[in-house]
């Protein structure tokens, strides 16, 4: 079974560059600044593109992860979805969607994962996984809702 949660944020920035920004991989990296991520394999720079993939390698609890995500949908500026293709999830899928109202731009990540490991994993994914991966993406979006 996977973990599902959903995250709402709100920026002043017009939706084609907060969407722009969710694409562009140095601005992924200044958000993940505290644990290190880098890309290091396919798109490395710019933005990435729909059938395009980046390798990102990060460190957390203490441990060098690789993770390799392909952009499989793409709406612009309304959304896209990046999937992991290879890395240390069972499965791993992170729908972005942007709306706009009353000058406010909402950003909208869906995320839906599973740990490996069966019954290890579901354990570790519901008491550990699920918190730490919501922080990591507020910290990600919070970063790029701040004014440019």
């Amino acid at each position: 079974m996977s973990i599902h949660f959903r995250l709402n944020s709100t920026s002043t920035q017009p939706l084609e560059t907060l969407f722009g920004r969710s694409l562009n991989i140095e601005d992924h990296v200044a958000s993940m600044a505290a644990s290190g991520e880098n890309a290091v394999g396919g798109v490395r720079a710019g933005e990435i593109g729909l059938g395009e993939s980046v390798t990102w390698q990060a460190r957390h609890f203490g441990i060098n992860f690789r993770m390799t995500s392909l952009i499989t949908e793409l709406d612009a500026p309304h959304g896209f979805v990046d999937q992991q293709i290879k890395g240390p999830f069972r499965d791993f899928r992170h729908e972005h969607r942007f709306t706009t109202d009353d000058g406010c731009t909402t950003m909208i990540d869906d995320i839906t994962f599973t740990a490996p490991f069966g019954p290890l994993g579901w354990l570790v994914e519901r008491l550990v996984l699920a918190r730490y991966l919501r922080r990591l993406i507020e910290a990600r979006n919070d970063y790029l809702c701040r004014s440019v």
